[in-house]
């Protein structure tokens, strides 16, 4: 099947060589190469995957549904046809369903209950740079069915910003596989900080940025309560003809599909997100992005045994994913 290209292409051949020849790789490739919706269509065409299915792990419920509708678009048919999806409260899957993308939870009980994964081919951990426990568990047992009882089932770790030796090194010396992947220039403007809470600061800057660029805008704030007071703060001070949205884990999956579709011809919109939107999705017509530099977290308080959540720096690893947001189709600020 013809696929149209993306700069993964170029990668897929040592990839697919790999793991015909080994039960494990290794794949690194920058955010926007495409290595999340091409990857699965081309190992679900290969001898060993035939008849079987390909687990694609996400880290997210966003980035899940986002990569299903994508590669079922794709192949020109409905999510639970050839591309499944397997999540909390939004599972799509049939008889049909060669590929499912399922986010990291899900499959920790999966595979607890069928530790033979029976007729799956291949489990692929994408994004695995965000080292969720989930994702650390997963690959733990994926790893143990591998050795034990399943030396056929292939493991894949895809990623953008990991350290691809460390991780091979985990699978048994796995292959390894680099793509350069397309990045588009993006310039990076320093705004600073000032005495005033974070909500007026972010309205400031991005009434500035849309002024000065064009295109559509990302920005980025640590959570759901920063996002409506920013979003207050915008009222009255942008162009008729922008759209305001915004995108955080609570909202609905069809609230966030809209969030994260094109702008309407003629129209520009605003998207204030959390971390959700650091990896895994393209915003089409995003541009401009504004970082606000900071992320709410979950930290574990061993002295009273509970989690709370904590609002943080960002890592630098986490910056430059942000950032790359706005090179994702074209150059960007």
């Amino acid at each position: 099947m013809d696929f149209p290209p993306l700069p993964i292409d170029a990668a897929l051949p040592a990839l697919t060589a790999a793991l015909r020849g080994g039960n494990s790789a290794v794949l690194v490739a920058p955010a926007g190469a495409g290595k999340t919706t091409r990857v699965p269509l081309v190992l679900a065409q290969e001898d060993w995957a035939k008849d079987r299915r390909i687990l694609v792990l996400e880290p997210r419920r966003l980035a899940a549904r986002a990569a299903a509708e994508r590669m079922a678009q794709t192949l020109s048919e409905r999510v639970g046809d050839t591309v499944g999806l397997r999540a909390r409260f939004g599972s799509k899957v049939s008889k049909r369903t060669r590929i499912e993308i399922v986010t990291e939870g899900i499959f920790t009980r999966l595979i607890i209950d069928d530790p033979m994964l029976d007729g799956v081919a291949a489990v692929l951990f994408d994004e695995f740079h965000e080292r969720s426990l989930d994702a650390d568990l997963g690959l733990a047992l994926a790893r143990d069915v591998q050795e034990g009882l399943r030396p056929d089932l292939r493991l894949l770790v895809m990623s953008a910003t990991i350290d691809g030796a460390r991780v091979a090194a985990l699978l048994g010396s796995a292959r390894t596989i680099e793509s350069a992947g397309r990045a588009f220039p993006v310039e990076t403007r320093y705004v600073g900080r000032d005495a005033r809470p974070i909500e007026p600061q972010m309205a400031d800057t991005i009434a500035r940025a849309m002024r000065a660029d064009s295109g559509s805008l990302l920005a980025f704030l640590p959570g759901a309560a920063e996002i409506r007071r920013t979003g207050t703060q915008l009222e009255g001070r942008l162009d008729p003809a922008t759209d305001l949205v915004t995108l955080y884990g609570a909202l609905s999956g069809e609230e966030q599909l809209r969030a994260i579709a094109p702008a309407a011809p003629g129209r520009r919109k605003i998207v204030l997100a959390t971390a959700i939107a650091e990896t895994s999705i393209t915003i089409e017509g995003v541009r401009i992005v504004v970082d606000s530099g900071l992320a709410r977290v979950p930290r574990y308080e061993p002295d009273v045994g509970l989690t709370r959540l904590e609002t943080v720096r960002v890592s630098r690893a986490a910056a430059d994913q942000r950032r790359g947001r706005a090179g994702r189709t074209e150059p960007g600020v």
